[in-house]
């Protein structure tokens, strides 16, 4: 009897697993063909996506403020075999935004997957940042997200299609001398989620996609603020060192399968993930935790350059400990790479 009740009990967890996984199946969506979209897709994790979602015979059409930089990732992905169009586009600007997916649609037909993934990134103590700071972060990382996907739903309603967000663990919690870009995370993670909820049954599933530290040469191109040598020194290592920072191309593969599956949220890297976890159960410690790394952090001060233009990442034990995060920013085509920022 026991052993006929052990048989039944496996038989029915066997049939629900496969259940599951045939479902998982039915959802998911094969992206040969379809057209996807990619906000600040010039650079960096953008361009890394391109890449990916190219492999798997996507459709791009690409944004980024500056033409230079567009017609470097389209010689890039057309070389690659891609199909690709670039638009220039500032997402911080509706209009801007309202063209860019006529744009698009209007050359392939069809618009199938919207990646947002357009940033930026000011490093620093809250002293020295300004309200400025703040207003910049917001328009691109929450504001940037909206206008994209308010103009885009209409093209996406009733089919299969996703709706990519590129938030960050910065969303889930907030880092010390990162917090325009956490607060402008954490307001991107909201409208993701919200928005996943409300789209269900309309064919449109919402990713949300929350990585850490990656190696995509960002570094070269954040704003640094504040002590600028030892924000710069921090910020380039964590961005740099494996173990606290994931490849690119790594992630890029991941978002690709995440929105495949149409997954609700993907969390990107160990250490994102055990920090995300530890602040959800223990948010009160967490913070405290955080507290005192801040006070390590360094603080000084007022001054504002890019990460590439600090005398720091010069020094021969910073080259060599920043080797991958150097390689990463050629890889992925930061123009810091590619041409001085001083004329």
């Amino acid at each position: 009897m026991k052993r006929n009740l052990w048989l039944i009990g496996s038989g029915t967890v066997a049939a629900g697993v496969s259940a599951a996984v045939l479902l998982r199946r039915g959802q998911s969506i094969e992206l040969r063909g379809k057209v996807v979209l990619i906000t600040g897709g010039s650079r960096g994790l953008g361009i890394a996506l391109a890449r990916a979602f190219a492999q798997e015979g996507a459709r791009l059409a690409l944004c980024a403020r500056s033409k230079e930089e567009l017609a470097v990732a389209k010689q890039d992905l057309s070389e690659r075999g891609a199909e690709v169009i670039t638009i220039p586009c500032d997402v911080t600007d509706r209009g801007q935004v309202e063209h860019l997916v006529e744009a698009a649609v209007g050359h392939y037909g069809r618009l199938d997957v919207l990646v947002n993934n357009a940033g930026v990134i000011h490093v620093g103590p809250i002293d020295a940042m300004t309200v400025e700071d703040f207003e910049v972060a917001m328009n691109t990382m929450f504001w940037g997200p909206v206008y994209t996907t308010l103009a885009a739903l209409p093209h996406l309603r009733n089919r299969r299609t996703r709706i990519v967000n590129i938030t960050s663990v910065g969303g889930k919690v907030s880092v010390p001398h990162l917090i325009p870009y956490s607060c402008a995370k954490f307001a991107a993670v909201a409208f993701s989620e919200g928005m996943r909820a409300e789209l269900q049954g309309t064919g449109v599933k919402v990713v949300t996609i929350a990585p850490g530290l990656m190696r995509t040469g960002s570094h070269l191109n954040a704003v640094i603020k504040g002590a600028e040598e030892g924000e710069a020194a921090w910020f380039s290592l964590g961005a740099s060192l494996p173990g606290i920072s994931i490849s690119a191309t790594d992630a890029a593969a991941a978002i690709v399968d995440a929105t495949r599956k149409g997954s609700s949220e993907k969390i990107l890297s160990a250490p994102a993930n055990l920090i995300s976890t530890l602040h959800g159960l223990f948010p009160g410690k967490t913070a405290d935790l955080l507290g005192q790394i801040s006070r390590l952090l360094p603080h000084g001060k007022s001054r504002t350059e890019l990460g590439s233009e600090s005398p720091i990442l010069e020094r021969p034990w910073m080259r060599a400990l920043t080797i991958l995060g150097r390689l990463a920013a050629e890889q992925f085509l930061q123009p810091a790479t590619r041409k001085p920022r001083h004329a």
